[in-house]
């Protein structure tokens, strides 16, 4: 009797002490959030900005977009397979140390720029970057820190834990693009806009190095990846089943979203001259109605279903480049086609993120996740190259810029109308994706698909019949 006293002992003293490591890491993850909120924002939230100021044009910015949403999804299917043999926690510090790292050699692309060296060839290096190299490490560490931070959460605390940690971030994150926006301003008042962007990439670094620091002292639970859960991108097409749909739907979407969206900025920072105040709150005011309408959008996918929620984003999409082209006041392009894409956020986003998590099962879900992102990668590679080309070089008897407008507006609802009536609605069941935090309007719909994969450790007890 002593011994077995002795025993439960030993395990409450370790139940306590592992309840209080996750405590303390739950804690810590808060703080590795918000600076790397500021720092990823003070950072990647003006890539277009510092790219046209060293030099580069819509073909570029086409080019750097389509790198990125392919080299992002890439590296997460390669960190996927590293976590088969690599710490979670490990895996991450390292990304998240690299890319810092990387930040430095912006700097001297900075100064390149500002001393009037290597003009030709700067944007090139800032795409070989920010396009290829920062995406992919970010990605092959990204992978294992949604594992991790969601084996953290006690299940029953999951909903509050995220939406909480969500809204702070991202507030964070749009107090920070405005505060950044006015640095800049100041800064090109003054003709010196290249000062100010080492100003704002030096304080990420900082930034991005506290986050390391914080994240270094969050608990890191065992964790064994099981190899029978892995299956082929080839298999996954082949398949070719309800979710397969779903993904290569997504793919040709994202083909036509992107062949308008990186344009919104290259039209706010060269048609119309926009300031960069004026540039980050028109950027972000979709983001805001997008919160705004988010939860009313959650009650109506656990209502009413996802399909009708994704057709509702799907519709409303194809308006928004056409709007931008009838509007260029400041005050009209935040209250119309900031609330129309706001709405059609939430209706996409939460539709999306909840039929991708109801039509997968619990043990292939991370791959399902990994290769629809792969998908939307390759679509957001041949749109944003395909629209760069357009936007840059096709000269026709109107602006060109409003020509990829138009025919992103036509493939959107085409896309719509030929891939939507093939989905089925599935298992449906409550979920709390409208907490979802989104920084930037021309990323929202990627933060999605990476949203996704945090569900994958949050409820294993869905029923798996028929699913991938």
């Amino acid at each position: 009797m002593g011994d077995d006293n002795s025993i439960q002992n030993v395990e409450n003293h370790e139940s306590k002490y592992l309840t209080h490591s996750k405590e303390h890491a739950l804690r810590m993850s808060l703080k590795e959030g918000c600076s790397q909120s500021l720092g990823v924002n003070m950072s990647s939230g003006f890539l277009t900005p510092l790219l046209l100021a060293l030099g580069g044009n819509s073909f570029h910015v086409g080019l750097m977009t389509s790198m990125n949403g392919l080299f992002d999804p890439s590296g997460e299917i390669y960190g996927s397979k590293l976590m088969e043999k690599h710490s979670r926690k490990k895996l991450w510090m390292h990304a998240k140390f690299w890319i810092v790292l990387l930040q430095i050699p912006t700097l001297a692309l900075i100064y390149f720029a500002f001393s009037g060296r290597f003009e030709n060839i700067l944007p090139w290096v800032l795409i070989a970057l920010w396009g290829v190299l920062i995406p992919f490490i970010y990605g092959a560490g990204y992978v294992s820190w949604l594992s991790w931070l969601g084996d953290l959460v006690p299940e029953e605390r999951k909903g509050k834990f995220f939406a909480s940690r969500n809204k702070i971030m991202g507030l964070v994150g749009l107090v920070t693009l405005i505060v950044s926006s006015f640095i800049l301003d100041i800064f090109k008042t003054r003709g010196y806009v290249l000062l100010g962007f080492t100003v704002l990439f030096s304080f990420a670094i900082i930034f991005r190095m506290m986050s390391v620091h914080y994240t270094n002292k969050i608990f890191n639970p065992y964790f064994r990846v099981n190899k029978k859960s892995y299956f082929s991108f080839l298999s996954f097409l082949k398949r070719y089943d309800n979710y397969g749909k779903f993904a290569v739907f997504q793919f040709f979407f994202y083909f036509s979203m992107m062949l308008s969206a990186p344009f919104f900025a290259v039209r706010m920072l060269e048609d119309l001259n926009f300031g960069y105040v004026t540039y980050t709150i028109v950027s972000i005011s979709s983001t805001i109605f997008y919160l705004l309408f988010a939860p009313i959008a959650g009650k109506f996918s656990d209502r009413y279903g996802n399909l009708k929620l994704i057709y509702f984003g799907a519709f409303m999409f194809p308006i928004v480049p056409l709007l931008w082209m009838f509007f260029s006041n400041p005050v009209a392009l935040v209250l119309i086609p900031g609330i129309v894409s706001g709405l059609a956020n939430a209706g996409f986003v939460i539709g999306t993120t909840s039929f991708s998590y109801n039509a997968s099962s619990p043990q292939k879900r991370a791959y399902c996740f990994a290769y629809s992102a792969l998908l939307v990668g390759m679509g957001t590679l041949f749109g944003s190259f395909l629209g760069g080309i357009i936007v840059q070089y096709l000269h026709i008897g109107f602006s060109s810029m409003f020509f990829a407008f138009i025919i992103s507006s036509i493939l959107m609802m085409v896309v719509s109308l030929y891939f939507l009536p093939k989905l089925t609605e599935g298992y449906r069941t409550k979920f709390e994706a409208f907490h979802l935090d989104v920084l930037k309007p021309g990323k929202t719909i990627n933060s999605a698909v990476i949203w996704m994969k945090s569900f994958a450790h949050w409820h294993p007890h869905l029923n798996s019949n028929g699913k991938s």
